[in-house]
């Protein structure tokens, strides 16, 4: 299996995984262990994003990548919504390490405005939304725009995700198919 592990000095990428601590969905940190990895094709891309970014004083913050079945099904778990999870038994994206979820930083580190937080569950986080503001509309489509060039495709309902086209045929990672546990 052709997993490749996300951190520098080879990607030039803030990594802030979310699932690592309890500030998200579940209330307690879901990885044990905070490494981030993408299956080969989805990191190439990854590196073209960044690359694509930097010209603009612009880099990434990583909030997810492969996102071992278990932690899927402990998402999925804690909010079973398929409107923004997808459902373990189908497999996500995350769980064939072909999608990340992050957003654009400045040359401070400071997050550009999206108009809501990572992972808001709401109709407002969905893509071509104009009751946001003007600069996080802008914001969106400039993420949009670099990861769409670089050869992602998005989901329509969560700003901050991006996937490989036709990712279901990647197969699905559990967490003791990695090089390091997440889980344990």
């Amino acid at each position: 299996m052709d997993i490749v592990e996300i951190a520098a000095p080879a990607f030039d990428i803030d990594i802030a995984l979310a699932y690592a601590t309890p500030a998200n969905i579940t209330g307690r940190p879901v990885y044990r262990n905070a490494r981030c990895y993408l299956n080969g094709e989805a990191a190439r891309l990854l590196a073209r994003a960044i690359e694509l970014a930097a010209p603009l004083g612009l880099r990434f913050r990583l909030f997810d990548a492969l996102r071992p079945v278990e932690a899927q099904w402990a998402l999925w778990n804690a909010d079973p919504n398929p409107e923004f999870l997808a459902d373990p038994r189908k497999g996500s994206p995350h769980s064939r390490g072909a999608a990340v979820d992050l957003t654009l930083i400045d040359g401070e580190g400071r997050e550009l405005d999206m108009g809501t937080a990572f992972d808001a569950f709401t109709p407002l986080s969905h893509h071509g939304r104009t009751d946001v503001s003007p600069t996080a509309q802008r914001n969106r489509f400039l993420l949009m725009g670099l990861m769409t060039a670089a050869g992602w495709d998005f989901y329509r309902n969560e700003w901050w995700h991006y996937q490989l086209f036709d990712a279901r045929r990647f197969p699905l990672v559990a967490d003791a198919d990695l090089p390091a546990s997440m889980m344990r």
